[in-house]
């Protein structure tokens, strides 16, 4: 049984295990796809240690958002200001992520929004409180991780999803292509193959390189027409 697998298996045991739990509300059943049923998917990452990660964090960053959105964008990883507020994408790259959603008519709570891996990866973990802290998550740490973010795929449903950056598009296409090849190009999802994926430049990508602000945007209308399309104005 591959490692993946086995990190499925045990999570599924232990949603069991919370649902089971005397404190658990009855709505909270695994087997609803949407709305409050992501709270048992919660408690479990916030109380995950499936690897280094879970005991360096300040907290676990789950994701925000409607929980019947039509689109999911899915980023790297928790930074260090998420990592003290809790929530994704809320630094200078959120801000210009706030801004790109603006852009064609979204919002953060008209989207969902969450990380490939729920926790923030150190350079030092001994130095948490340490700006500047940040590196990109271990293939290890994304396989740990992986079975939270396909469960919450399962359970939102999105018509599409958006990735941004080169580690949210190797993770979830399971690819070793360059985001530069891929952006702006639509794709399936290896898992659910009903789902649009749209691999984009991350914001924080923008912040050092200006000059990809165009290729973004082009990517943004492309999926501005496609949400016209599935509402029926196009």
């Amino acid at each position: 049984m591959s490692a993946s697998r086995a990190v499925l298996r045990d999570l599924r045991t232990h949603l069991v295990d919370l649902e089971r739990s005397d404190w658990l509300p009855g709505w909270m059943a695994l087997s609803q796809s949407s709305g409050r049923s992501l709270e048992t998917l919660r408690s479990a990452v916030a109380s995950c240690r499936r690897c280094p990660l879970g005991f360096s964090r300040t907290q676990a960053v789950f994701g925000v958002g409607s929980e019947c959105a039509k689109v999911m964008w899915i980023g790297e990883g928790p930074g260090f200001e998420e990592d003290r507020r809790g929530e994704p994408f809320v630094g200078r790259a959120g801000q210009l992520l706030d801004n790109i959603l603006a852009s064609i008519g979204l919002s953060r709570r008209t989207v969902y929004i969450t990380n490939v891996v729920k926790c923030h990866p150190m350079v030092d973990p001994g130095q948490p409180q340490r700006r500047g802290n940040d590196r990109p998550p271990t293939e290890e740490e994304i396989a740990a991780c992986r079975p939270y973010l396909e469960e919450q795929i399962r359970r939102i449903r999105p018509q599409f999803i958006v990735l941004l950056g080169s580690v949210a598009t190797r993770a979830v296409l399971r690819t070793d292509r360059r985001i530069s090849e891929l952006r702006g190009r639509w794709c399936g999802h290896p898992g659910f193959p009903e789902i649009r994926v749209l691999p984009t430049y991350h914001p924080a990508a923008l912040l050092r390189r200006p000059e990809l602000k165009s290729a973004v945007w082009q990517d943004m209308k492309a999926l501005r027409k496609e949400l016209a399309v599935e509402d029926g104005l196009a």
